[in-house]
């Protein structure tokens, strides 16, 4: 079965649901509408009992340019502006689901990307992957857990290198800090992110999705209270901080650069 989408693909196959963000033009960057349509057929996989385990990615060149900063920059923005459309809980890019995410990251993963990558359950790269967190650069504090999530995955220290400096890591260095947990020839990738998830579904699903629930609850179950405080300093900073023409500059002044 494959459904066809503005925004979101999905394709099932033998019990896997292949979820693609499909904005390439704008490397897959989180606009309102396409937040809302990921998060509809995340459901529909998620409620689909001939569905074992979703992977999710990016149409090239990238997974995920993070939340669309047009739309942040916007002049009128957080002046009346649901804040919800952007989080669920303030931490959460979808809500929660019963079966395993396996993010297969083909390109880009930034800042609100690579958040989306973090609230999946296991990450393949491709050879071609990129992961950062720009907030700082940007002028801008997460609000989907990247502040909990991120040390969790690679160490605190490295954590704030990346967080603090906006470096870029490679797909080799990801592998090395545990970030993901395979890197394959970039023509190899969604295949390989396949088979992980038909492995999955052979086995008991039931017992798969009692040990992800199990693996979900003891690790988020330490990270609430972190969770409280990002949410508490990211309402802080755009109260007193956050200038939506300082993202415009920073933006425009990043996308300089990238030209040479």
């Amino acid at each position: 079965m494959t459904t066809q989408e503005s925004l979101v693909t999905l394709t099932v196959d033998r019990h896997v649901a292949l979820v693609t963000l499909n904005r390439p033009g704008a490397r897959n960057a989180l606009s309102t509408p396409m937040i809302t349509e990921l998060r509809r057929v995340l459901k529909v996989v998620d409620e689909d009992e001939g569905v074992s385990a979703v992977v999710l990615t990016g149409a090239d060149p990238a997974f995920c340019a993070g939340v669309d900063l047009s739309e942040l920059s916007a002049p009128n923005y957080g002046q009346g502006h649901d804040m919800s459309s952007f989080a669920v809980r303030q931490s959460d890019p979808w809500l929660d689901l019963t079966k395993p995410i396996i993010g297969a990251i083909n390109g880009f993963a930034v800042t609100g990307g690579l958040e989306v990558a973090l609230h999946c359950d296991l990450l393949i790269a491709s050879e071609k992957a990129r992961f950062a967190d720009l907030h700082a650069k940007f002028g801008m504090l997460p609000t989907w857990g990247m502040s909990v999530l991120l040390p969790n995955a690679v160490g605190g220290a490295f954590a704030r290198r990346m967080s603090l400096s906006g470096q870029f890591v490679d797909a080799e260095t990801a592998l090395r800090i545990g970030l993901v947990t395979q890197v394959t020839e970039h023509g190899k990738l969604i295949p390989t992110a396949l088979a992980v998830a038909r492995d999955i579904g052979e086995s008991s699903q039931p017992a798969v999705r009692a040990t992800l629930a199990n693996y979900r609850r003891l690790q988020h179950q330490p990270l609430t209270t972190g969770r409280e405080i990002e949410a508490e300093s990211a309402r802080e900073f755009r109260e007193s901080d956050f200038d939506p023409e300082e993202i415009k500059r920073r933006r425009e002044t990043l996308r300089r650069g990238e030209r040479g």
